[in-house]
């Protein structure tokens, strides 16, 4: 793989921060200049799932046959990761194989998969995939560091360079291995760690695995940086193709879900590699036997509660803190829901929910609790205000938090949803409204993450369906934060204008919405679509 980060002194160079940030495109021209780069609209992972094509609809309307089309959504995925679990046995040995000889496993995402990377280095910690590592044996790591848990860094991602300097300042090095996930294949910050330790040539250097959820023909034929990195010989590249979302393009969802089964089984069985097909098949006919329906009264009751002007409060058992926080962070990107405000920042808005940590007494100890470890945040020139350790704890989620809120009379607004379990059931309480619990004498600690994930997913997506977030299936509320959400959103308003514009009235072209959108962008209100806002001047 000869060019920019064949040597390591190439990579040495990316790894300079430079003006960098003021690079982030904050005009339609410049966006425009690379737009060619991010027409993604071919990819199975941005196509509409045809079996939800009423999903809105049915969230308002029919929540129980919402709920089964998205579990069976869910399934499906799921039965087309057991077909594809022998390609995972090559994976799972490379794993012991670096264990074995004292080397390191680093994990690294972006977005959702950047969440999982780190969940699955906690879960690896605790003791949730098989037997508890030392604390430097599996590393995660996201775009943005530790911070972007709660808030990506706008257009971070899109930095090649920012993921080789990541890897490199957590001290990869010659014999580590390196297993990168991308839901589409395509995102540079990914792609740019991955390169980076192809890039390292000594003899006990190991080649990087690269999963996606995108067929390699279409993969390569949409992004040449995809091509690039799949093509390479040092690089271990994994299709993992599940289909389309079930939310159009949101691949918090299933293809999130595929990647952290396939990673998080593969570190499980690294010493007995043929269970991994077997442990698939199990966890699918457990899915198939919880009764999902029960999560009607939440869901409702959720979104109730917003409808009504209160918030909700999640209270989670500590090791169920990374689940939970995944999914109501996601919330953001994917329906423009106010993010977690932060206690540093007086012009924060209320957040419509939020996280408690229980029996922790700063914010610190409520990080140490989540992550089982001290934070790593990125104290770099030009980031260091949004993803640096100041910045990370005025995101508070311990009890000190609470105990103000009470003083001040605010906690009042608040429906406590506890989420906890012990050795025969997973309970979900949301205040004096529902209350259940769901059977899992049988699922292993990791299933049950997984488990709760699906149920998570399923249940944020269709209270923010209750509330007008999407339409059909399209993510019309798309946070447009970087390169290719901006290609999605405006993909989602030529889409939605053949949709209403009368048949001899054409539809703009790609240029003309863009443009229109990036003033959008400068315009909107909080709680607004920019989507539908741009559309909106085309009628």
């Amino acid at each position: 793989m000869e060019g920019m980060f064949s040597k390591v002194a190439n990579i040495k160079k990316l790894m300079s921060f430079g003006a960098a940030r003021d690079s982030i495109f904050e005009d339609p021209e410049s966006f425009l200049k690379i737009a060619a780069d991010f027409h993604l609209g071919e990819l199975m992972t941005e196509a509409q799932h045809p079996d939800t094509m009423d999903l809105s609809y049915l969230a308002k309307n029919d929540l129980r046959a919402a709920i089964e089309v998205l579990k069976q959504v869910d399934l499906d995925a799921l039965k087309a990761l057991r077909d594809l679990s022998d390609s995972l046995i090559p994976l799972a040995e490379e794993i012991q194989s670096t264990l074995a000889a004292g080397q390191r496993i680093f994990l690294c995402g972006c977005g959702a998969t950047g969440r999982l990377s780190l969940s699955l280095e906690i879960f690896a910690r605790s003791g949730q995939l098989g037997e508890t590592l030392a604390d430097d044996q599996i590393i995660g790591f996201m775009a943005g560091g530790d911070a972007a848990l709660i808030r990506s860094i706008e257009s971070f991602e899109d930095f090649s360079q920012y993921g080789a300097r990541q890897l490199m300042d957590l001290g990869f090095s010659e014999g580590d291995l390196l297993i990168s996930t991308t839901e589409g294949g395509e995102t540079p910050f990914v792609i740019g760690a991955t390169q980076a330790a192809a890039g390292l040539k000594g003899e006990a250097a190991r080649a990087p695995y690269f999963l996606y959820c995108n067929p390699d023909e279409t993969l390569c034929k949409v992004a040449e940086r995809s091509r690039q990195v799949i093509e390479a010989q040092e690089v271990r590249s994994l299709s993992l193709p599940v289909g389309p979302m079930a939310l159009s393009g949101s691949t918090r969802m299933q293809a999130s879900t595929v990647l952290m089964a396939a990673v998080g089984w593969a570190i499980l069985h690294r010493s007995h590699s043929g269970r991994i097909r077997g442990e698939v098949e199990k966890f699918i006919n457990q899915v198939e036997g919880v009764d999902f329906f029960h999560l009607e009264g939440f869901i409702a009751a959720e979104s109730e509660a917003y409808q009504s002007g209160n918030r909700v409060l999640y209270q989670p058992a500590s090791h169920y803190g990374i689940t939970v926080m995944t999914d109501t962070t996601e919330r953001a990107p994917t329906f423009s829901l106010r993010p977690f405000q932060n206690n540093r920042d007086p012009d924060d808005l209320p957040c419509l929910c939020y996280l408690h940590l229980m029996d922790t007494a700063t914010a610190g100890e409520a990080w140490h609790q989540l992550l089982l470890r001290d934070p790593r945040p990125l104290e770099w020139q030009g980031v260091k205000s949004l993803a640096g350790k100041e910045r990370m704890m005025g995101f508070d989620f311990s009890d000190h938090w609470l105990e103000t809120f009470l003083q001040q009379g605010q906690a009042d607004e608040y429906l406590r949803f506890e989420i906890s379990d012990d050795e025969s059931f997973l309970r979900l309480k949301l205040a004096d409204a529902v209350d259940h619990s769901f059977a899992v004498e049988s699922l292993s600690p990791f299933a049950r993450q997984l488990l709760l994930k699906l149920m998570l997913n399923i249940h944020s997506t269709l209270v923010m369906g209750r509330l007008a977030r999407y339409e059909d299936n399209l993510m019309t509320y798309v946070s447009a934060s970087n390169n290719k959400l901006i290609d999605r959103a405006v993909r989602y308003v030529q889409m939605l204008l053949r949709r209403r514009l009368p048949q001899d009235v054409a539809v703009p072209d790609y240029n003309s919405i863009c443009r229109e959108l990036f003033r959008q962008k400068t315009r909107l209100l909080a709680d607004e679509s920019v989507v539908i806002k741009t559309m909106e001047v085309f009628l």
